[in-house]
């Protein structure tokens, strides 16, 4: 038997082969990422190995080993991927830490020698393209968070005053002044009647006369600078149309992640702090359930579980949290349990009882997300709605 680790880059790959014993057959190999490449890597190892039995050893990096794994696969290799982590504990091992590509792949074919790995799977195609999906709309996300945060920099500087108009300046009454008219002197170019008329259709009735009032007094008594008006309004112009185009995208991009969440038959919706996105993103990036033994190791892959130090008789009681999972999973469990904790649920209590033995906030919440990530282990093993225990 015969072992070809592949240590992965963007453009060009690099693979060694070695036997059971460890011993290095040949050469590395160097190859494109391509038809070409793989062909190449192919001639390589029947040369030397012939008609025997070879595994590989790709490392899961980035996206770029999805195109070296789908083609192997087509070829009937057997295939194993690994977390960058476990290579790099592996490395730990070698006196000379030295980092190269053809070291790199040394390495990757010894861990799969020894067997000490868990391998990732590349999932079926309807939890791939719900996955592809969730992670666009935390990309989407992440962009619009920071066009608001540019315009707000922006305000600050010509109308300072405007962040206290408004309980939410990106509610759609503010976007839509934002939208018409960028600075102090367009809100006053306004009509009061035109200004009213606009936040009453918006605010659904809800700002009128008042509201327009106080927005053109604070324009007129602005601190803002004067200087180079016509720049920022250009500016905050441009970035407001980014910021509307992007959302209209998000309501698409909403209902094609609804469209393939509904073709599975999920329970996470049952529990209480998860609308259907956040459920849609857990389920992605958990993909089979049966990959994790127990509640435990889901909570390790999701990264919030506390990392241990221990020496001798000295146990250290001040852990954080290792991060050391998948950052989506993370995030989405994060922010479920940000929610759980406002709704009157055994979540809630959980949390509440962490605040009262005097944890921080943040650290109440990240213990929410590590008993709701049991939750979550438990109502996708069962398939069942989620039912508190009293």
């Amino acid at each position: 038997m015969y072992i070809v680790g592949v240590d992965i880059g963007k453009n060009n790959h690099e693979a060694t082969i070695i036997d059971d014993t460890g011993s290095i057959i040949g050469k590395s190999i160097k190859f494109t990422n391509s038809h070409n490449g793989g062909n190449k890597l192919i001639e390589h190892i029947k040369k030397y190995t012939r008609n025997s039995k070879v595994i590989f050893g790709l490392e899961a990096t980035g996206h770029y080993w999805l195109s070296l794994y789908s083609f192997l696969m087509t070829k009937g290799y057997e295939i194993n991927v690994i977390n960058p982590i476990q290579s790099d504990s592996f490395r730990n091992l070698y006196i000379r830490k030295t980092k190269n590509d053809t070291k790199d792949s040394f390495i990757i074919a010894e861990v799969i020698r020894f067997g000490k790995f868990t391998n990732t799977k590349l999932c079926d195609d309807k939890i791939l393209a719900l996955r592809q999906l969730c992670r666009y709309k935390l990309s989407l996300t992440t962009e619009i968070s920071e066009l608001k945060c540019r315009i707000t920099t922006v305000l600050d500087q010509i109308f300072p005053e405007y962040n206290k108009l408004f309980s939410d300046i990106w509610g759609v009454s503010s976007k839509a002044v934002l939208e018409k008219c960028q600075t102090p002197e367009g809100i006053l170019k306004l009509s009061i009647n035109d200004l009213t008329e606009l936040l009453k259709t918006k605010s659904k009735g809800r700002l009128g006369f008042n509201k327009a009032e106080e927005i053109q007094n604070a324009a007129k008594n602005t601190f803002g600078i004067k200087i180079a008006k016509e720049a920022f309004k250009f500016q905050i112009k441009q970035l407001i149309s980014q910021i509307l185009f992007l959302e209209k995208q998000m309501k698409s991009l909403d209902s094609e992640i609804e469209f393939y969440y509904n073709q599975f038959n999920s329970h996470l919706t049952t529990i209480p702090g998860i609308g259907f996105v956040t459920a849609a993103i857990i389920l992605s990036e958990i993909g089979d359930i049966k990959r994790f033994k127990n509640s435990s190791s889901l909570v390790a892959y999701a990264g919030i579980d506390p990392t241990v130090k221990q020496s001798g008789q000295f146990v250290s009681n001040n852990n954080k949290m290792s991060k050391r999972g998948s950052p989506y999973l993370r995030r989405a469990l994060f922010l479920a349990a940000s929610t759980c904790v406002l709704h009157d649920s055994p979540l809630n209590k959980y949390y509440n009882k962490k605040r009262n033995e005097g944890k921080h906030h943040l650290v109440a919440v990240g213990a929410t997300a590590n008993k709701l990530t049991r939750i979550v282990f438990a109502v996708m093993r069962d398939k069942r709605d989620y039912t508190p225990i009293n």
